[in-house]
């Protein structure tokens, strides 16, 4: 095993600690060192069943993959890798494939992570510049029924929070038996002017794969928080560098054949590189019955991702291998007020508006085909300009002592303009969009609660086609039916009944690289989460979620929208065994879904599960985990298309394209506190 310099140099360096803040999209925050979690009581506050926070405590059970793992948090949600570990996961939820995120909005300490227009698929979520011991909470909201936030929420939302301080200095070294090394530190500081916070992620790994993925990956964060007087303010730079080769899916009829191994590939070229540097400032200010916060950010973002899904089918001499390039400034800001204990009618009523505005400043959008990652010839290349300004207005009133209502509205203004390479891929687009919000919430006594919601949301088209005719903004409508039961730090139980309509679906497209406008659709299902403490020393958990979803309109035998999942399901165990030692054991259950839009071919459903022993002995930690226990060599994800292999009939052979389980894999970690 080769040992990078970092690591040698790991004992050098100084490590970080962390504490808790919580920035909602509706800016919440919490106090310092406060608990919460799914065993917290959302009685009064919550105004639907799919809502809820996830604690530091509870995400350091979930055995994440990564920082894109951590959405796994939200109930109802699989994240999955198709391509290598540089790349950003694919995710599930509700019935719907996310692709990289086209419906799912997904924001880190206010910064919107979805990227507009993407070189690689609409609402691109690359989480990997997050280090995972930075997120001291993630709040969720799943449905379109809050209007505090907008593009890309129609399935649901996630606010990741940052850390102020460490409950105490650390520095980390995690190995495992595939080549994965990484060091993660950081320190902070609680002074009078304010709290200063530094961490650093350094990962080199080559995975179980055949083609060994040569991942290098760099993460740093700065943060600087200062709170007293009825105001808190934090300013946080982030950085990220990685490269990394890859094994993308790969055709079942050569692994069928031996011709390779599941975990083989065909082109020993693909792969990427991404930078990404950040600089965000949120603040607050509580004054009697007033609160008035603001959010402002800058990104810089740089990509280049090398694949090829289809191999020879297009061009038979060179191949099919093709490049994506993303180079973009992205600028934004959020400012609103809340007003608490406004008497209306003789009712108590809260009051927020808020206005925000986005700017994707993209000057460079290019496809290239490419061999062995050199470029060959220009398919097309853009500079794109998106601009969108959104206002939003909540009002909640608490009609009676068991009976409030959430009523909102929400409208977007996007300006788009493309100077393509081509003077037909050319134009300026423009398109507005009002979205109503609705929540109704009956206590009935003191732990059980029920909801009814409806609300309508819209997701983003790519401006590269909104200037040729495609709508630049799709609406969705959502309706839910559910309670919650709560017994506070004991047992927490909510079920949702829910439905949805996308007035065009965005497909992701296995053998282009990216995602298309398609049908209008609709789906329904159920969600179900509980938390149960059993013990003092045992806590369970169990999600269970299952959804249908079809087109509304095409042909009937037509209509099967390729990657609904009908069932997801899963758990865990974690046990203390004593005031230094804890056990883990989580469970999950991925269904199988349709691959084409006859419903003909299905995936194949993959189960895993992992174990964790944990434990502490003055200042150091340590943690041994199990990932896929029982070595099982179900797909991570699955596809259905054409692709030729050298010898192949021209017109190319139609195949599931699978990207396997990782193996059973044993990790180690250590950790010192300082």
């Amino acid at each position: 095993m080769k040992i990078p310099s970092f690591l040698r140099l790991g004992s050098c360096s100084l490590g970080v600690g962390l504490a808790l803040t919580l920035y909602a999209d509706s800016t919440i925050y919490l106090p310092a060192f406060q608990v919460v979690g799914q065993e917290t009581s959302l009685h009064g506050e919550a105004v639907s069943a799919s809502q809820g926070y996830v604690g530091s405590d509870d995400l350091a059970l979930l055995m994440a993959e990564g920082a894109g793992g951590l959405l796994e948090s939200v109930p109802g949600m699989i994240a999955t890798q198709h391509s290598g570990t540089g790349k950003a996961n694919q995710y599930f939820l509700r019935g719907f494939n996310l692709d990289h995120g086209t419906d799912f909005l997904v924001t880190v300490d206010g910064m919107p992570i979805n990227m507009a227009s993407h070189g690689h698929g609409q609402g691109y979520a690359d989480m990997n510049f997050l280090i995972p011991e930075m997120v001291s909470m993630v709040s969720y909201l799943k449905g379109p029924y809050y209007a505090m936030v907008g593009d890309f929420s129609s399935a649901g939302s996630a606010s990741m929070s940052l850390r102020n301080v460490f409950a105490q200095d650390f520095a980390e070294l995690a190995l495992d038996e595939y080549g994965q090394q990484r060091f993660v530190a950081g320190v902070s500081r609680e002074l009078e002017a304010g709290n200063t916070l530094f961490a650093m992620e350094l990962e080199d790994n080559d995975g179980p794969w055949d083609l060994d993925e040569n991942l290098q990956k760099r993460n740093g964060v700065f943060r600087f928080s200062k709170e007293g007087a009825g105001q808190r303010f934090s300013l946080t730079a982030m950085a990220y560098d990685a490269s990394w080769d890859a094994t993308d899916q790969i055709p079942d009829r050569l692994v069928e054949s031996g011709e390779i191994s599941e975990f083989g590939y065909i082109d020993p070229t693909v792969g990427g590189r991404s930078t990404r540097y950040s600089l965000s400032a949120n603040w607050r200010l509580d004054d009697k019955d007033q609160r008035t916060f603001a959010s402002v950010y800058a990104i810089h973002y740089d990509m280049n991702l090398w694949s090829n899904f289809t191999y020879f089918l297009e061009d038979q001499e060179n191949g099919d291998q093709f490049e994506q390039a993303d180079r973009r400034q992205l600028y934004g800001f959020n400012f609103g007020k809340s007003y608490y204990h406004v008497e209306l009618l003789g009712k108590q009523t809260t009051h927020t508006l808020s206005v925000s505005g986005r700017w994707d400043d993209i000057d460079r959008l290019g496809l290239y085909a490419t061999r062995e990652r050199e470029r060959l010839s220009t398919v097309r290349e853009d500079e794109v300009d998106v601009k969108m300004v959104s206002g939003a207005y909540e009002m909640r009133v608490n009609w009676t002592p068991r009976l409030r209502s959430q009523v909102g509205i929400r409208f977007d203004n996007t300006d788009i303009s493309v100077l393509g390479d081509q003077v037909e891929n050319s134009g300026d687009a423009g398109d507005s969009i009002a979205s109503p919000k609705a929540n109704l919430v009956y206590t009935m006594n003191d732990n059980m609660e029920w909801y009814l919601s409806a609300g309508e949301s819209f997701h983003s088209n790519d401006a590269r086609g909104a200037v040729v005719g495609v709508d630049p903004l799709v609406a969705s409508r959502g309706h839910e039916f559910g309670f919650r039961y709560q017994l506070a730090g004991k047992f927490n139980s909510s079920v949702a009944f829910w439905s949805m309509n996308l007035d065009s679906e965005l497909l992701y497209v296995g053998d282009a690289g990216g995602t298309e406008a398609s049908l209008s659709s609709e789906r329904s299902g159920v969600d179900w989460t509980t938390f149960f403490a059993i013990s003092e020393r045992l806590n369970a958990d169990l999600d269970f979620a299952w959804s249908d979803g079809s087109f509304a309109e095409g042909p009937a035998d037509q209509r099967f929208i390729p990657g609904v999942v009908k069932k997801k399901w899963g758990g865990g165990l974690s046990y203390r065994l004593s005031d230094a030692m804890s056990l883990g054991l989580r469970y999950r259950f991925f269904g199988e879904r349709p691959l084409i839009e006859d419903g003909s071919v299905m995936s194949e459903a993959s189960e895993s599960v992992s174990l964790r022993i944990s434990g502490k002995h003055g200042d150091w930690e340590w943690m041994a985990q199990v990932s896929n226990l029982f070595d099982s060599r179900d797909p991570d994800i699955s596809y259905y298309y054409e692709s030729r292999l050298l010898g192949e009939l021209a017109e190319g052979v139609a195949d599931i394209h699978s990207h396997v389980m990782k193996p059973r894999r044993l990790q180690v970690s250590l950790k010192r506190l300082f």
